[in-house]
């Protein structure tokens, strides 16, 4: 494997600075469904202008550049040591980040919860940035990325079914409450309108990994599953009729998207977990192919 770290350097400038097309194609359609001179159509047109001027000037589009988190699916016969005399690849991905904050596509981010120091280069003793490997079938490795902003991980929420305030039982009925609740008591936060990462069953820990894993999907992929795909297709129009709108201002426009997947769980345990994403869903995937690298 050869050393990646300008090829990832050029995934995180990518997915700092350069909204993926359908993200804009759907804000694009937002702005038509909303009211002229409206605060929810001025929102989503100044989204838009800031949109086109980050790509412009390869500036981050949003002041939060988030939590750099990098999903890795290596070939089985690939190694992440690399070759004798290179850096692993999850140093050459370190290298990457500390050097893209230092050319501004990231903002210093990473601080020590128990010293509130700040690394300044975006590195952490453990988990800043966050890296999963999997070993998987093929020849192509694939790394992902997902910038997650902190207004709108703040507004993720998990659920534990039943919940008899919610009136949410154990099944898919539960978990469309236990969803359009979390969007509820978002208000608006987290930079609306959101696209909704959904995971069903679990443990604690795999429905937040799992929650966001799925948001590395297109908004048009379709979900395998005919009747997660028609939850997360009802679960975006009645999400979008709560009137919360962009950034909480009103209006027709509160989620993009909703993607689900489902995961094995205990039968002592029914987690509903939602990762809110802002709208500035920054994502990008590279492809290793040989010496080829491409981009998507």
């Amino acid at each position: 494997m050869q050393d990646l770290t300008d090829s990832i350097l050029e995934l995180i400038r990518l997915a700092s600075t350069d909204l993926p097309p359908d993200v804009e194609a759907a804000l694009q359609r937002s702005v038509e469904q909303e009211e002229p001179g409206s605060a929810a159509r001025g929102a989503l047109e100044t989204i838009l202008k800031n949109v086109e001027l980050s790509r412009q000037r390869s500036t981050p589009i949003c002041q939060d550049t988030g939590t750099p988190i990098f999903s890795v699916r290596l070939p089985e016969n690939a190694s992440v040591l690399g070759p004798p005399g290179t850096r692993k690849l999850h140093q050459q991905i370190e290298t990457a980040v500390a050097e893209a904050t230092r050319r501004s596509y990231l903002r210093p981010n990473s601080v020590n919860s128990l010293t509130e120091k700040n690394t300044g280069n975006n590195l952490g003793d453990s988990h800043f940035p966050t890296v999963h490997f999997e070993e998987v079938d093929g020849e192509a490795l694939t790394i992902e990325l997902l910038l997650k902003g902190g207004g709108c991980e703040n507004v993720g929420a998990q659920y534990s079914l039943p919940d008899n305030a919610l009136g949410a039982g154990r099944d898919l009925a539960g978990v469309r409450k236990a969803v359009l609740d979390a969007v509820y008591r978002a208000q608006g936060q987290g930079c609306s309108p959101g696209i909704l990462g959904v995971a069903i069953g679990g443990d604690r820990g795999s429905g937040y990994l799992a929650s966001k894993e799925v948001l590395n999907q297109k908004l048009e992929d379709a979900n395998p599953d005919a009747k997660l795909a028609e939850l997360e297709t009802r679960l975006t129009s009645e999400a979008n009729q709560l009137g919360i709108g962009p950034m909480g201002f009103g209006g027709k426009t509160t989620v993009l998207g909703t993607k689900i997947t489902g995961l094995h769980r205990l039968p002592a345990s029914y987690f509903v977990t939602i990762s809110y994403m802002c709208w500035a869903y920054r994502r990008k995937k590279m492809i290793v192919t040989g010496e080829n690298i491409s981009y998507d």
